[in-house]
């Protein structure tokens, strides 16, 4: 059953468990060095050893691709249309614009904006094998013009592989685990080198993603999954519902209920139990609920904003929609009653990529942008460089750059 409790012991609660990658880094970095000095040869021994992968089954071929989406029913066809649609229209809005514009006499200063050339899209496809998170990365990389996508799936569904095929991408690879992380972010020969690595997985996955980081660009490390909730009031069988889709995900993932109202409080716990009952995934839901999930009572709302933002939850619901200018900190919020979680998991449009364990105090989920470069370009004329000559040459020699000063006194200005 879930804990209710008063906000002064919530610290218990919004402190998360803290995920140790440690011991993942240490299983994981030897297979990242073999992938390395070996390419191909690591990739299918690993891929055996671990997901009993044969090396003529690693790359998908457009014949698998095309039949995968030729079992797929009208029904699921439609809805990947459906979300596609929506993710690709929401991602155009995400996408910085190119300007060049004179900011004083002689002074021309923008910025153009060019696509990565490659990136790497990592699909779980475990216990819950999720073409939406295809659909949630690669579409963002297509609207961004990515002229090249990998799709990276140790144990890919025909949802995945159809979903793929409808998107027209090519690259799809049966690989999990380090290794495939390890094959996108060096390259081999069956496998193409990429920019950047998006999308979630195990902790091995996270591991790899951390340790490469750097030498590929990452979308972030990711955590359990979270919800928290906020509200004064509001249907309890929607929000236990709300609460339940999330504890599902994994033992780990956490729902918090954050209320002024204790009558909420008990009519929340009493329907979490009630929906329970018959939930197929009520083995995974019920251990989220009662070891890492809670109601907390707050005294104001004021309160429980402040909680909410110490917290930066990766999803986050608000009831109230007049807190929304309050909230600094938030993966992506789902604005009043009527906006379930699930939506932002499959069609509404924003991706549900998101930061988790408090990084949505650092930025918000993956979006368009992150797959460009955003190039800014600077043009002066003789009189826009006379008139900065000063502070240039005094910054300069101020710093010990002779040559940096001299470079602008060598034009005569």
């Amino acid at each position: 059953m879930i804990r209710i409790i008063p906000h002064p012991e919530a610290a218990s609660v919004l402190a998360r468990r803290t995920v140790r990658l440690e011991e993942a880094e240490g299983t994981v970095r030897p297979i990242l060095e073999a992938v390395r000095a070996e390419g191909d040869p690591a990739l299918l021994r690993f891929s055996q050893q671990f997901d009993r992968i044969e090396p003529s089954a690693l790359r998908v071929s457009a014949n698998e691709l095309r039949s995968a989406a030729d079992r797929l029913s009208p029904e699921v066809l439609r809805a990947i249309r459906t979300a596609s649609q929506n993710i690709r229209e929401f991602a155009t809005i995400q996408l910085p614009k190119e300007h060049f514009e004179e900011f004083s006499p002689g002074r021309k200063l923008g910025q153009i904006v060019r696509p990565l050339d490659a990136v790497g899209c990592y699909i779980p496809s475990g216990r819950y094998p999720l073409p939406s998170t295809l659909l949630m990365t690669a579409v963002l990389a297509q609207t961004a013009g990515v002229p090249q996508i990998i799709i990276a799936s140790p144990k890919p569904t025909d949802e995945i592989l159809g979903a793929a095929h409808l998107l027209g991408i090519r690259d799809v690879f049966r690989m999990g685990g380090a290794q495939a992380i390890a094959a996108m972010a060096f390259g081999t020969r069956t496998v193409p080198r990429v920019d950047r690595i998006v999308g979630p997985g195990n902790i091995y996955v996270a591991a790899a993603k951390k340790l490469l980081a750097g030498e590929v660009g990452i979308d972030f490390v990711a955590g359990p999954t979270e919800i928290l909730i906020l509200s004064a009031g509001g249907n309890a069988r929607s929000i236990a519902a709300d609460m339940l889709a999330q504890a599902e995900h994994d033992t780990d993932a956490s729902a918090i209920l954050i209320t002024t109202s204790e009558s909420l409080a008990q009519a929340v716990r009493t329907q979490i139990e009630e929906q329970l009952r018959d939930l197929p995934t009520a083995d995974v839901a019920r251990v989220s609920i009662e070891r890492n999930s809670a109601v907390i009572l707050v005294p104001d709302l004021e309160t429980g904003v402040r909680l909410t933002n110490d917290f930066a939850p990766e999803h986050l619901s608000l009831h109230e929609p007049s807190l929304l200018n309050k909230i600094r900190n938030a993966g992506t919020v789902f604005l009043g009653e009527n906006s379930p979680e699930s939506a932002g998991d499959y069609a509404a449009g924003p991706s549900h990529v998101l930061p988790t364990s408090g990084a949505a105090r650092l930025r918000g989920g993956l979006s368009a942008a992150d797959f460009v470069k955003v190039i800014a370009i600077q043009q002066l004329s003789p009189i826009a460089l006379k008139e900065l000559a000063s502070a240039i040459t005094t910054l300069a020699r101020a710093e010990g750059l002779e040559a940096h000063a001299r470079a602008v006194e060598v034009r005569s200005v």
